[in-house]
């Protein structure tokens, strides 16, 4: 069997890389990505090299940031722009191969093993072309790992960054990968990290000589095949992009700008939601068969209610139906300071059955969404900013 050719390319500090690349006058300064302390949610969500550079670490307070950064450049987050972003991104990708197996918004496995030869081309070149080619039109970089399995191909990206191309072989195993730090393999979080320490386990080296029990006897079964991945023997295939199942549940969050008490607002924000949950369910083409909504107060006491529905993506529809839960859980007698909505159960939009007694009526959101790809968001609502956060918390 022909070793198999596997990309992994990594967008460099996407979030701030995006904005960055969306105002230029901003390139020579340290940037951040950041909630806002006014709105509660003061972290680092992301930043630059320069940010990196002077200390500024991802998770960090704003003000500890600014402490070690002090001209710190901070950008509240435009979800739906690096939404849009990833999946620009993806039809570049696509243009090598169909298998492109998405990892978060920022990065992806690409099999390109069947491309070589009619692109004419190998594998460090395709990459090469792709870094070129996201730099030209984006204005910011990729980091691209090239190797004959997925878990070594993420390793590559991620040794050499920003804006390189690295190629691991497996000659290169023993000498070059085994003796990194263990941490440096994707699977190994911070609490595994911490326990395999503790046993003087550090290196990848340590962790392939592993037996198989005490492997599982500390991971489960995801231990022995990590380690069958690390040794060569496991190759786990990238997805076709095309057979991606969708998402368990879509949702979206935001914590507003100062407490809300009214229904009036309430359904404000409950109505802005929608339209990105919409959005992104129309995209994915399907349709919600349960609706739920998260509430929490000022001091941070949560509820939470979900109902079953007729299946829908309609922005009305999902509004109201999430409106209609608040009311069975809310009172509207204390302050709010975080509504999160949510969608699941999902069913195909393309194989929707109708009742008899179904009346057509005509829905906007399917417009909404054409006019977004176009033109940029809309609102309904002309007074939200009244109250809500710009940006809501990432989908899920």
């Amino acid at each position: 069997m022909k070793e198999r050719v596997i990309l992994h390319s990594d967008v460099n500090n996407f979030f701030a890389s995006v904005e960055v690349a969306r105002n230029p006058s901003l390139a020579s300064l340290p940037v951040a990505v950041t909630g806002n302390p006014e709105k509660r949610n003061g972290i680092i969500l992301a930043k630059n090299e320069i940010a990196k550079k002077a200390g500024v670490k991802t998770g960090q307070v704003i003000g500890e940031a600014k402490a070690s950064c002090p001209h710190l450049v901070c950008i509240p987050p435009d979800y739906l722009l690096y939404e849009e972003i990833s999946g620009q991104l993806h039809n570049i990708y696509l243009e090598y191969t169909n298998f492109v197996e998405p990892l978060g918004l920022d990065e992806c496995w690409l099999d390109v093993t069947d491309s070589l030869s009619y692109l004419k081309k190998s594998g460090k070149e395709i990459a090469d072309e792709i870094r070129a080619r996201v730099k030209s039109r984006f204005g910011f970089t990729v980091s691209i790992g090239v190797s004959f399995s997925k878990i070594f191909a993420k390793l590559g990206s991620d040794l050499r960054k920003p804006d390189y191309t690295t190629i691991i072989e497996r000659k290169d195993l023993k000498d070059k990968i085994y003796p990194l730090p263990l941490n440096s393999v994707v699977g190994i979080g911070k609490r595994l990290e911490r326990k395999f320490h503790s046993l003087s386990i550090d290196t990848i080296s340590d962790f392939v000589g592993l037996g198989d029990s005490f492997l599982v006897s500390t991971m489960g079964i995801n231990g022995t095949r990590l380690k069958e991945n690390l040794l060569g023997i496991r190759e786990e295939a990238v997805a076709d992009y095309y057979s991606l199942p969708p998402p368990k549940s879509i949702g979206n969050g935001t914590t507003t700008l100062k407490d809300i008490v009214s229904r009036k607002d309430v359904e404000k924000v409950i109505y802005f939601l929608a339209e990105k949950v919409s959005y992104r369910m129309i995209k994915h083409k399907v349709l919600a068969c349960t609706l739920s909504i998260t509430l929490k107060t000022k001091d941070l006491k949560t509820y939470h209610i979900s109902r079953k529905v007729r299946p829908t993506n309609s922005i009305k529809d999902i509004a109201n139906g999430c409106l209609m839960l608040a009311d069975k859980i809310w009172k509207y007698n204390y302050p709010l300071r975080a509504i999160r909505i949510k969608g699941s159960s999902f069913t195909s939009a393309n194989a929707r059955q109708l009742s008899m007694f179904d009346e057509e009526k005509p829905d906007i959101s399917q417009t909404v969404k054409l006019i977004n790809d176009k033109y940029g968001k809309i609102q309904f609502a002309s007074d939200m900013a009244n109250f809500i956060n710009k940006s809501p918390h990432p989908q899920e």
